[in-house]
């Protein structure tokens, strides 16, 4: 039986790979919603010497409460798009993730 799991979330061999739309240089980071089936993430970093991506795969790995360790860029390294590879499985990944989404999405709608 194949599990359906959300755009952004794709289950490999050993490890989860989590699409990301990130944006560099914001007042914090966060995750704010989706984009183009992926995670909009701001990053409060800038797109300069790796600053970006270390503190990326540092926000994933403590919202995840994994070690840093655990988290790594597979793709996109000076893309802003990117694959991150992480050390769980995709189940556990999605029902951490999934509500922090709808928050963000739910959080930028107008009543």
């Amino acid at each position: 039986m194949r599990v359906e799991y959300p755009s952004w979330l794709r289950a490999a061999e050993t490890k989860t790979i989590v699409c990301v739309a990130a944006q560099p240089g914001a007042k914090t980071t966060a995750l704010v919603g989706l984009h183009a089936g992926a995670l909009r993430v701001r990053i409060a970093a800038p797109a300069l010497d790796g600053r970006g991506n270390a503190a990326l795969c540092a926000w994933l790995a403590e919202t995840l409460a994994l070690a840093r360790r655990d988290v790594s860029i597979l793709r996109g390294e000076k893309s802003r798009r990117k694959q991150l590879a992480v050390a769980m499985s995709a189940e556990s990944v999605a029902s951490i993730l999934e509500p922090l989404v709808d928050m963000a999405q739910n959080a930028h709608r107008r009543p």
